[in-house]
């Protein structure tokens, strides 16, 4: 084998990596977003539970060392 073949095959090897790393990190980017999008749900739906008790929403309450 010469080295061009063996250059080509580290290439086409490289190559394949990178798109398996780029597929894991699109799924991971859409994972990301829709757990973002989830929590900013539940912390939405957190603060009007809170209004609704007359309690002060967990986001405006400074914290206690201050």
């Amino acid at each position: 084998m010469d080295k061009l073949q063996a250059l080509e095959e580290r290439v086409a090897h490289l190559q394949r990596m990178v798109e398996d790393l780029s597929d894991v990190v699109a799924r991971q980017d859409a994972t990301l977003r829709a757990m973002s999008r989830r929590v900013g749900l539940l912390m939405e739906r957190e603060a009007e539970r809170e209004l609704a008790e007359g309690q002060i929403p967990l986001a405006d309450q400074r914290p206690p060392h201050w």
